[in-house]
């Protein structure tokens, strides 16, 4: 009996020895980067929030490289996570409308460029949603890097949530995340001295918030030597060529600052008696 408290402690150390120390729970809010007992505990400790980023594969001018929305979009939805606070980012939807295949339309005119039916692309965000709700997430925040599809983005939300309406979810489409960068950037843009540069695609904004995001997918030294790029090389209005990472920062704070807000106002508003 005397040596109980050294076999006791000797017992102690062998268990701890051989059970490990306990895992600390990851620094991501990537969906696809947790287990599915660490996204179970996750749903039940509050984090009840997945935002769903959209993005798209569409030829951006001879200078980006064609998964420009796809990364922005996922880069920007951590930020936002982050920022907002119990939430989740699910994994980029790169296939999106894009333009018609036969004839060939928008930016399916251009190699680089993949295209789905705007049904389909519906149909695939409507049975995401759906995944991400029977798993206890009771908010799907749906934000959208690229223009042409907002209006099915609005018309997802707007139908799940009339179908959720008994089931204590919902859906958040956000327009001000791809809002802001036609609207608020652009117009600090041009009072800024380049009024001349913003276009509508490829311009100087767009190759500036990817110069901030994930600068390795510009091609930075062909474009500083380039003749001013034109449309028929996939840039549509403005000038690329004096874009740079700083101007860039602008344009992606307001993108993330519209739709913390945006969320916050949903919470807001659903929590007010």
């Amino acid at each position: 009996m005397r040596n109980r408290p050294a076999l006791l402690a000797m017992g102690s150390l062998l268990a701890a020895l051989w059970c490990g120390p306990a895992a600390a729970s990851p620094d991501t809010v990537d969906f696809t980067d947790l287990t599915w007992t660490e996204i179970r505990n996750a749903v039940q400790g509050g984090d009840t929030t997945i935002i769903l980023p959209v993005g798209g594969t569409e030829q951006s001018g001879p200078y980006i490289a064609v998964g420009k929305h796809d990364v922005r979009a996922l880069l920007l939805a951590r930020r936002i996570a982050r920022a907002a606070g119990h939430a989740l980012v699910a994994p980029v939807v790169a296939y999106v409308p894009e333009g018609g295949t036969s004839p060939r339309t928008s930016h399916m005119r251009f190699p680089g460029t993949i295209s789905i039916t705007p049904a389909t692309f519906r149909a695939l965000l409507s049975d995401a949603a759906e995944s991400f709700r029977v798993q206890g997430f009771t908010r799907v925040v749906l934000i959208g890097d690229h223009g042409g599809y907002q209006k099915d983005l609005r018309m997802v939300a707007d139908t799940l949530n009339h179908r959720w309406q008994a089931a204590g979810a919902h859906v958040l489409y956000v327009p001000a995340y791809y809002d802001v960068v036609p609207g608020a950037y652009a117009t600090w843009l041009r009072q800024h001295g380049h009024a001349a540069e913003v276009g509508t695609h490829a311009d100087l904004s767009d190759t500036a918030l990817m110069l901030a995001l994930d600068p390795a997918l510009v091609r930075q030294q062909a474009l500083r030597t380039a003749p001013l790029p034109t449309a028929a090389q996939g840039v549509y209005g403005g000038d690329p060529r004096r874009a740079d990472a700083a101007l860039g920062q602008v344009g992606a704070d307001m993108q993330v600052n519209a739709t913390v807000a945006a969320m916050q106002h949903d919470l807001t508003g659903r929590n007010s008696p």
